[in-house]
């Protein structure tokens, strides 16, 4: 794997968020209560141009966590879908081809390219979508994903386990694609502070057209409705097709952003 310094990337055992980091989770009510507080300014976000954006839950999770952003983001003018396959058990392997299926149903609806936004393991699909299907895939953001480094050092490991039947981390060749450069733009945003996935996991090696966006504080289970998050993701995807530039940290939320260089790292 690659470091975000472009050389290779050693290496190593990480560990999943300690019990504290864990229970604290319990602060994404806030987050959620903020979005809602916030919400003139979340609209003052730049507009999007009516092209689809497929929203993937992340483990345990259905189409109602995702029911916000989707709301926000067909407000700001887009066509945002849900992924309709009830809740996300995990097994990359049983989902690989209904999910494929779903993005060519909605490219083909569109006659557009789809960005993909997916949520912690529905961001492991995402980039998994933009390898094997880049001629319909526009851009990727994942929220709290882990795909690098070692991607067990989450809380939710052995649970996914034993409801997937998959074995976390066991093939080499899926492991060095996922967590390499996609063929799309992508941007991965993240939290030093979530009590879930260990942040190292989610650090994609910068790129002209790839980005690590960090969020002071933000939980896990915060990530889909925090308004830092949410104006990220919106101006992310307002980019137009096949352009890339480095997220501003600026506007009504600047202050919730690590700089550009601790985000790297």
């Amino acid at each position: 794997m690659m470091s975000p310094d472009g050389g290779e990337r050693p290496a190593r055992s990480l560990r999943a968020p300690g019990l504290g980091m864990l229970l604290a989770e319990m602060r994404g009510i806030f987050e959620f209560n903020a979005s809602l507080m916030t919400a003139p300014f979340l609209l003052r976000a730049p507009r999007g141009d009516g092209h689809p954006v497929l929203a993937l839950p992340g483990f345990l999770a259905g189409d109602l966590s995702m029911a916000p952003l989707r709301r926000y983001l067909t407000e700001l003018g887009y066509e945002a879908h849900a992924w309709q396959m009830g809740r996300n058990l995990g097994g990359m392997t049983r989902l690989r081809a209904a999910l494929r299926d779903r993005l060519a149903e909605i490219h083909a609806s569109s006659g557009r390219k789809v960005s993909v936004v997916g949520w912690s393991l529905g961001g492991v699909y995402a980039r998994d979508l933009a390898l094997s299907a880049p001629e319909m895939v526009r851009y990727v953001v994942t929220l709290g994903s882990p795909f690098a480094n070692d991607v067990r050092a989450t809380n939710a490991t052995r649970l996914y386990e034993a409801l997937s039947g998959e074995v976390v981390g066991d093939d080499p060749e899926f492991l060095q694609a996922i967590g390499g450069d996609l063929p799309v733009p992508t941007t991965s945003i993240f939290s030093r502070a979530d009590g879930v996935v260990n942040w190292h996991t989610c650090l994609l090696r910068p790129s002209v057209a790839a980005e690590n966006v960090e969020v002071y504080l933000a939980s896990h289970v915060g990530l889909g409705v925090n308004p830092a998050v949410l104006w990220a993701v919106a101006d992310r995807l307002a980019q137009h097709e096949g352009q890339f530039s480095q997220f501003d940290r600026s506007g009504p939320f600047a202050i919730a952003y690590a700089p550009r260089e601790r985000a790297q790292s």
